[in-house]
């Protein structure tokens, strides 16, 4: 009985490896995402205007994810920008990231979750 418990633990812990690793997948390089913010780069944050509000990054824009396709082009014509997207955990800057794409944007980041894109943007530590 006890290996059994030792399998099913493992078999979790794998698991939540493949997880991480693949919320991490396709995200912009901390060394990159500083060199691209050192020239001209805008940060967008994809959170709903309730969680933006409650706390955001100085100099980030709101565009929540379900409003990308039509609030985008209005803020940002240019579709060479370059923009680094965010959220709380990274999966809706991931999928933002996707929508900006098949917009034809071309130069859009993830920079994933609230708490790196903090740490990127300001180099300090929540």
């Amino acid at each position: 009985m006890t290996t059994y418990y030792w399998i099913v633990y493992f078999i979790l812990f794998a698991g939540l490896l493949a997880f991480m690793a693949a919320r991490r997948s396709g995200q912009v390089s901390k060394k990159d995402a500083v060199d691209l913010l050192k020239h001209g780069a805008v940060v967008v944050d994809v959170r709903r205007a309730a969680e933006f509000n409650s706390g955001h990054l100085s100099q980030a824009f709101n565009i929540p994810v379900d409003e990308i396709e039509g609030a985008l082009s209005e803020k940002f014509r240019d579709k060479s920008r370059v923009i680094l997207v965010h959220c709380k955990t990274g999966l809706r800057s991931r999928k933002a990231k996707e929508k900006m794409t098949r917009m034809g944007y071309t130069q859009v980041f993830d920079l994933g979750s609230y708490e790196r894109a903090f740490r990127i943007v300001t180099g300090k530590t929540t």
